[in-house]
């Protein structure tokens, strides 16, 4: 984008802001054209500058999941690590409840694909695995357990709980249960 003209620039910038307004209310099938009439442009400038939805999916996500890559880098230095592992995965499950779509996004692209290594499911996998390492490492994860399996509980979870009227705790409850287990607790 660094050599576009700047009226290129200011309709990437209108269309990625209506695009994020649109996936949150729509999830991950947001109609482009509703994005291209929203922004004030026509529907080849939206396909311009993202030739496919996975493009525009990729730049509606990309600043979340970079945050959340900072999140995985600082919990990292953290001492509890199954804690840590596991703040760093409400956190995505949290985020993949309030973004619509980015649950839904992410099945679209089977994790572990070569072309897909510069995608969010990627990059996403990419930063919990130093925490799922650590966790590994201590012993209080499963030495079986991958990236690939976390983020498939947690995309699992974030869609099976979307419409319930309260997603974000009935969520919780899930994860929960999944992390504890369906054993008694033992005294």
């Amino acid at each position: 984008m660094t050599g576009q003209r700047s009226d290129a620039r200011r309709n990437y910038a209108r269309v990625l802001a209506v695009a994020v307004t649109e996936v949150a209310a729509h999830g991950a099938q947001a109609s482009l054209e509703q994005i291209a009439r929203s922004a004030g442009v026509g529907s080849a400038t939206v396909r311009r500058h993202f030739p496919t939805r996975k493009d525009l999916l990729e730049a509606v996500f990309q600043q979340r999941v970079h945050a959340l890559c900072d999140l995985a880098r600082t919990l990292c230095g953290e001492s509890d690590s199954r804690a840590s592992l596991l703040t760093w995965l409400r956190e995505l499950l949290t985020y993949s409840l309030d973004a619509r779509g980015l649950a839904g996004f992410l099945t679209y692209v089977p994790l572990g694909d070569e072309d897909a290594h510069h995608s969010c499911a990627a990059t996403i996998e990419d930063a919990v695995a130093p925490l799922l390492r650590k966790a590994v490492a201590d012993q209080t994860v499963r030495a079986d357990t991958t990236p690939h399996d976390l983020i498939t509980l947690i995309v699992g979870i974030a869609l099976a709980t979307e419409n319930h009227t309260a997603p974000a705790v009935q969520a919780e409850r899930v994860l929960r249960l999944t992390v504890e287990g369906l054993s008694p607790t033992r005294t």
